[in-house]
């Protein structure tokens, strides 16, 4: 049997925490506004006749809210007001996982699909990515820079221990580690119009490469610090059954340390789907444009070979090139301005 305390909550076991969840009015609301507004895009594309893939809005209901809801309602927000490593997982689900799972979703793409142009919410979606501010924001040093300030300025200032004692404040908290995780990963697996024009998709797996490694830090710096984080709030919530702070605290980093590198080997893998995809449609395209020319040249090219002799003869003596003949059937890579032909053109 679990040792209930006067507080009411049993010792967290893999058991209890797994069985207890609590209510959280704003994450239950951010969830429904955002699964609805989802579903309301996948219905809406479906009656036009137009398919959304499945594996998206798998991804983004089950990976991205199932993550708030997770980190917000579960056995880790049941318990992060008592112990230290609940609140430290807690935080970097909603700030890896959580972004991730809303980013394979592709919820922008969606909405510019499902709304018709000429809605103002249309145009809205349309201005607010082509705006400077997301577009500094997106710029892949400064959102890697905002994740790693962002999750040291919570724990090694007092922003922490005030969101421990003011729900608004962890709500704001909550908030702020789902927007500032989405910066970077939205651009590098979806929109990216939102990058620089080098951040080519090698240049993005390098990225993504690095910003595992940057994630890292922090579970480093909370695993290895002098210094108790909250150390005051969680001493007078100390139970026992609690570990004692300072190994509570080296369990909180070592798991935010874990799941960060976790989180990293997926995140990559689907940057490189991205690129396959990509290079596909590349593909599609410069074989449709292939067979468009190849259709023009054709018939050019057997009128050509049924005119008369005199004809023929005339032509060759012509110190001007016939631009009708000939030309059609230069090389693809000599034509092609697009940037596959360029970069064909560049390596000859």
């Amino acid at each position: 049997m679990p040792t209930v305390l006067a507080a009411g909550l049993p010792e967290p076991t893999a058991g209890n925490l797994l069985e207890s969840w609590q209510t959280d009015p704003y994450a239950l609301a951010l969830i429904l506004v955002f699964g609805g507004l989802y579903a309301w895009g996948v219905v809406r594309l479906a009656r036009r006749g137009e398919r959304w893939p499945v594996a998206r809005t798998v991804a983004f209901a089950g990976v991205g809210l199932g993550a708030i809801a997770v980190a917000t309602m579960s056995g880790l927000a049941v318990y992060d007001h008592e112990l230290f490593w609940p609140a430290a997982v807690q935080n970097i689900v909603l700030d890896l996982i959580a972004p991730l799972g809303l980013a394979l979703g592709d919820p922008l793409s969606l909405a510019l699909r499902a709304l018709p142009p000429e809605r103002r919410a249309s145009r809205l979606v349309r201005a607010m990515l082509s705006g400077r501010l997301l577009r500094f924001l997106t710029f892949p040093l400064v959102s890697t820079v905002l994740v790693l300030s962002s999750e040291l300025a919570i724990y090694f200032t007092p922003y922490f221990p005030t969101a421990l004692r003011h729900g608004s404040v962890h709500e704001l908290m909550y908030l702020q580690l789902l927007v500032v995780g989405s910066l970077f990963v939205l651009p590098m697996l979806t929109r990216e119009e939102l990058l620089p024009s080098w951040c080519s998709h090698p240049v993005r797996a390098l990225l993504v490469f690095v910003d595992g490694l940057v994630d890292a830090v922090p579970g480093i710096v909370v695993m290895t610090s002098g210094t108790l984080i909250a150390g005051g709030w969680y001493a007078s919530q100390h139970r026992p059954w609690d570990p004692s702070p300072q190994q509570d605290q080296m369990l909180g980093g070592g798991l935010m340390l874990t799941i960060a590198e976790l989180v990293g080997l997926p995140f990559l893998i689907a940057v490189f789907v991205e690129w396959v995809r990509d290079e596909r449609q590349k593909t599609v395209v410069l074989d449709a444009q292939l067979d468009r020319e190849m259709a023009v040249a054709a018939p050019a090219a057997t009128e050509g070979a049924a005119a008369p002799t005199a004809v023929q003869d005339e032509t060759k003596s012509s110190p001007e090139p016939d631009a009708s003949g000939p030309e059609l059937m230069r090389p693809w890579w000599e034509t092609d301005q697009g940037e596959v032909g360029e970069r064909f053109r560049r390596g000859r």
